[in-house]
C-alpha cells in the first residue's frame, strides 16, 4: 500500500494552517546587549520560542512581557555588579558593537575565546 501523498491544494492549506516559524536573529557565541536594561552577554544556547517556567514569564511586567512565538537565548551575562544567566527574548536583544570580551566565570569552560568578533565553542560543545 502506497502513503497517502497530500495534493498541491492539501499542501496550500496545510501550510496556510501551520504555526509560523520564527527564525533566530543572533547564534551561539555572538555577543549581545538588552535593548532596555544595562547588560550584555553572550549566547551559549537558544530556544526556538519560549520554554522557561510560568511563573518567570508572569513575573514580567505585563507592559513589557514579550511573545513566546519567538526564539529565546541562553546568555553568559554581565552587568557593572555581577555575572549571572539570563533568559532573553529575541525583541529584547542587539549586537553588542563594544569589541569588548565578556566577563563571566563560565565563558571557558563552554567556549575557546573570541574570533571575528564573537565567541567559538570548544570542540566538546560543538555538534
Amino acid at each position: 500500500m502506497e502513503p497517502d501523498i497530500p495534493s498541491a491544494r492539501e499542501r496550500s492549506i496545510l501550510a496556510k494552517n501551520a504555526p509560523s516559524v520564527a527564525h533566530a536573529s543572533f547564534t551561539i557565541g555572538d555577543i549581545v546587549k538588552h535593548r532596555m536594561f544595562d547588560f550584555r552577554g553572550v549566547i551559549f544556547d537558544i530556544d526556538p520560542v519560549f520554554a522557561n517556567s510560568d511563573d518567570w514569564y508572569e513575573a514580567i511586567p505585563e507592559d513589557i512581557r514579550p511573545h513566546k512565538d519567538q526564539p529565546f537565548y541562553h546568555l553568559l551575562a554581565e552587568n557593572t555588579d555581577s555575572s549571572y544567566v539570563a533568559y532573553v527574548s529575541q525583541q529584547n536583544l542587539l549586537h553588542d558593537e563594544s569589541d569588548e570580551p565578556v566577563d563571566h566565570p563560565a565563558i571557558s569552560g563552554i567556549f575557546d575565546g573570541i574570533e571575528k568578533g564573537r565567541y567559538t565553542l570548544r570542540p566538546e560543545h560543538r555538534h
